[in-house]
């Protein structure tokens, strides 16, 4: 048989060249996440094209213009109805436009926008060698106390990669929620977390701590996309396909055409089981749900300060948009399947993060059990399963995002010569000291505490009433007991910095610029406001519940 005889079978096989169809991508309304990552790239650059000098002030100005350009085009989506009547699946089917994506990516952006700010401010550390210094390390490459380091510090070096790592990992987290497919939301897992496991590492003091805690995030992280992977996996081998819509079909059992390479496997239950236990514990991981949490104090300890606040924030915010739309989008029936494994997953994450606080000395560990107990709460919004599940779960990210990165930032102003003084022992007398700085940290910590009058309260309420309508009455029980455990110690910091005397050689306070001093405003705000008048924030929050299918 000749060759031309063979290439000619060859090409009537293949059949006319011009029937690829083009993707159909709807560019407007992928607006925000196109935005930050556009910038991201531009950030890039500037590190490889602008002067040193220069680099700092271009990379701020670039971050703080690409977050509010973004937030401005998810105000503008929301705006022309794409949160309700204009809800849909874009990007052919693996992206969803809707009301909770929308509200969740302006809940990351603002929060990530305030965060932003932490991570530019130079005035908290003395200057060293005539240069303002930041909290990250002057050369990231160079080994902690080496030569090399002394003479980037001595040189003035800064590491402002991490504007555009922010922007690459704000990406990730916006896509994370709105994904529409495994496949796209295994990918927006990776993008978001590759930046934060980098810039875990790159603390300017305790540089060692810092990379101790970057290389425990990487493998436990590692470890959780490994079980993600997997139960995508199994999901597929289930369903045919790994779309949220058709794997939800398959599990109501009304899909009809089976494709014949998967009829063996298809509409098997140990698959779908096993698979989506999988994908929930890479979830749950993000969330840092008991007993998925190992990673999270180490982490928040070690990591640098502005970090931690931007991670503890976004993080949770993202994951738990994820989370909601596996349950309520791709899972509903299996509703009796995963609501007793959340339950126990709850109870012992909000038991769990409030009793193993109180024996923490750190300040950093003690708003990371916090956070886990925090984790926890939220948890019994999503098991309400109901329309209000979904909007006070929404409500209280939001609440939560700014009373914690706003608490971060009052961490990151007591320092003394080692910087950062996150001992408890050093705030003791810090009511004394700085009446100000106390009086703030102290509003966060009842905030965290959900005392009424502060967006805690508020949130905490939404979530529990949604939780008890939605038949997890016993769930409300255990959760106001952890909250009365929780408590204690949120008011045992206070009662430290008010009534305790303050020790000689303390530490100080330090007078930060205007950029720490505006997030920390911000978070004071928005914690008395939506305590105060939440009514309008949990309409808009009831308005965007409503999941595209």
């Amino acid at each position: 048989m000749s060759t031309t005889a063979v290439h000619s079978l060859w090409t009537t096989a293949a059949g006319p060249i011009d029937k690829i169809p083009a993707p159909h991508i709807e560019y407007a309304q992928l607006a925000p996440a196109l935005i930050v990552v556009g910038a991201a790239v531009v950030g890039v650059l500037v590190e490889a094209f602008v002067p040193r000098k220069a680099r700092y002030y271009a990379q701020v100005f670039l971050t703080v213009v690409a977050l509010a350009a973004a937030f401005a085009a998810v105000v503008a989506l929301a705006a022309g109805g794409y949160g309700t009547t204009k809800a849909h699946l874009a990007a052919m089917g693996a992206i969803a436009v809707d009301g909770p994506a929308l509200f969740l990516q302006g809940t990351i952006l603002l929060a990530s926008l305030v965060a932003v700010f932490t991570f530019a401010e130079r005035r908290l550390d003395p200057a060293a060698h005539g240069n303002r210094i930041d909290s990250f390390a002057a050369q990231a490459a160079s080994v902690p106390g080496s030569d090399s380091e002394k003479a980037a510090v001595k040189a003035g070096f800064t590491t402002t990669e991490v504007f555009p790592l922010v922007l690459f990992a704000i990406t990730g987290m916006l896509i994370f929620p709105a994904a529409n497919d495994l496949l796209t939301l295994f990918i927006a897992l990776e993008v978001f977390s590759l930046p934060l496991y980098l810039l875990c590492a790159v603390a300017r003091r305790k540089r060692l701590m810092s990379q101790e805690a970057a290389v425990k995030y990487f493998l436990l992280g590692a470890f959780s996309s490994a079980f993600l992977l997997f139960g995508i996996a199994l999901m597929y081998g289930y369903a045919g396909s790994v779309s949220y819509a058709r794997i939800a079909d398959v599990v109501d059992g009304s899909v009809r055409t089976i494709d014949p390479a998967l009829a063996d496997t298809m509409g098997n239950d140990a698959l779908l089981l096993i698979g989506g236990a999988m994908i929930l514990m890479g979830l749950l991981f993000k969330v840092g749900a008991v007993p998925f949490h190992m990673w999270t104090p180490d982490v928040y300890q070690g990591a640098p300060t502005p970090v931690t606040g931007f991670m503890a924030a976004a993080t949770k915010v993202a994951a738990f948009g994820a989370l909601l739309r596996l349950l309520y989008v791709v899972l509903p029936g299996l509703r009796w399947d995963w609501r007793p494994v959340m339950w126990a997953i709850a109870i012992v994450t909000m038991l769990g993060g409030a009793i193993v606080a109180i024996t923490q000395t750190d300040i950093k560990r003690l708003l990371a059990y916090s956070s886990i107990a925090h984790a926890g709460f939220i948890l019994a919004g999503v098991i309400a399963a109901t329309p209000e599940g979904v909007s006070s779960v929404l409500f209280y990210l939001a609440a939560y995002s700014f009373v914690t990165i706003g608490a971060f930032a009052v961490v990151t102003l007591v320092r003394d010569a080692g910087g950062e003084a996150t001992h408890l022992s050093k705030w003791a007398g810090l009511g004394r000291r700085s009446p100000l700085v106390a009086a703030v940290f102290a509003v966060f910590l009842l905030a965290f505490a959900g005392i009424p009058l502060t967006s805690g309260f508020a949130g905490k309420f939404a979530v529990f009433k949604a939780a008890a309508e939605g038949g997890a009455g016993a769930l409300v029980v255990v959760g106001v007991i952890s909250s009365a455990i929780a408590a204690f110690f949120y008011i045992r910091v206070i009662v430290l910095m008010f009534f305790s005397e303050p020790k000689e050689g303390g530490p100080t306070v330090a007078v930060p610029s205007p950029l720490t001093m505006t997030t920390i405003a911000v978070g004071v705000a928005v914690t008395l406001v939506l305590g105060v008048a939440p009514q309008y924030f949990l309409d808009l929050a009831s308005q965007a519940g409503v999941f595209v299918r």
